[in-house]
């Protein structure tokens, strides 16, 4: 992609927005490779939602009373595109394309509403967060795991993934960022909800 000083003006200011966006502290953001494909300039920034540890414990007896390594309780990937000539496709010169995924009950996979459910967040979450956008797609899916022979006793999971974009308005993507860490949190079943959201039991080992 260049250096910092070849990047557009707009999209340099996506980029400082990006970097000032608040999270919980039980998300973990780090920028990984970004495709290379989708758009003239993009960045992506990788999730993992982590349950809250206790806090730190110093001393001799750390190694007693320390707590066990956070279970991971979902997954994400965050992309911005950018075209300076703007796009046909994405009616728009900017795109977030983004990936969501955490395991829940296995008896969750039976719920008809998953889905709509999940979709229902990310509309939520954009709208409470102010970030203006159109142009949103995305899909749901359900993936259900079950373990035979030696691997039996293994308890069935099933694993929400939901793939989404959507146009931002302007180049001010900071509460688009924002409203998917929350997203994130809210699928990795973190308190607290907006009111009126129903809450999914993730699994715990």
């Amino acid at each position: 992609m260049g250096g910092v000083s070849q990047l557009p003006a707009e999209f340099l200011d996506a980029l400082a927005g990006l970097r000032t966006a608040v999270r919980r502290s039980e998300i973990r953001l780090e920028e990984v490779p970004a495709p290379s494909r989708l758009a003239p300039f993009a960045v992506a920034l990788g999730a993992e939602v982590f349950e809250a540890t206790s806090l730190p414990v110093h001393g001799p007896a750390r190694g007693l009373l320390a707590s066990p390594e956070p279970e991971e309780l979902a997954t994400g990937r965050f992309i911005l595109l950018y075209d300076p000539e703007g796009s046909e496709v994405w009616n728009g010169r900017f795109r977030v394309v983004t990936y969501i995924r955490a395991q829940l009950e296995a008896d969750m996979g039976n719920d008809a509403l998953l889905g709509s459910v999940a979709w229902t967040w990310l509309v939520e979450a954009l709208e409470t967060h102010g970030a203006r956008h159109h142009s949103t797609g995305g899909t749901a899916t359900r993936i259900l795991s079950e373990s035979y022979g030696t691997l039996e006793d293994r308890p069935d999971t099933i694993d929400i993934e939901l793939r989404a974009s959507w146009t931002p308005e302007t180049s001010d993507v900071r509460r688009h960022l924002e409203a998917w860490s929350e997203m994130v949190c809210t699928f990795a079943g973190l308190p607290p909800l907006p009111a009126g959201v129903a809450h999914l039991p993730h699994r715990r080992s």
